[in-house]
């Protein structure tokens, strides 16, 4: 049981990228899942979530206008489209499933909540 990101890479500021979230072993339908990452240095950051019922979103001030989080259940996949990205989106990115909730809330401090980390993903914003 895992989430399984994708999508990373190089990528010039202003550009965008689109990382996927599959989930392995589990159903969306069950779960909000919400999107990190973590910078060399810096603690885990949570970005954004989405709700499983009704696919409410949340974002952090730090993305919010930028990205955008959304799913398909039919793939069992959750995407987080990047865009206008800056070199301070340099991170790993993970995603998880808050296996106590269904319903979406502020992902950075309920950390605690989420289970099936995957490995991350790379994203690295340079000229």
């Amino acid at each position: 049981v895992q989430a399984v990101e994708s999508g990373g890479g190089l990528v010039q500021p202003g550009g965008s990228l689109r990382l996927s979230c599959a989930a392995s072993g589990f159903s969306l339908d069950y779960y909000a899942i919400g999107w990190f990452r973590q910078a060399p240095g810096k603690e885990r950051e949570g970005i954004g979530c989405i709700s499983s019922s009704d696919s409410s979103t949340y974002y952090a001030d730090s993305v919010k206008g930028r990205f955008t989080i959304s799913k398909d259940n039919a793939k069992n996949t959750v995407y987080l489209q990047m865009d206008s990205l800056k070199p301070e989106d340099t991170a790993v990115y993970y995603c998880a499933a808050n296996t106590m909730r269904r319903r979406c809330v502020e992902p950075g401090s309920t950390q605690y909540e989420y289970d099936y980390w995957g490995q991350g993903t790379q994203v690295t914003v340079s000229s």
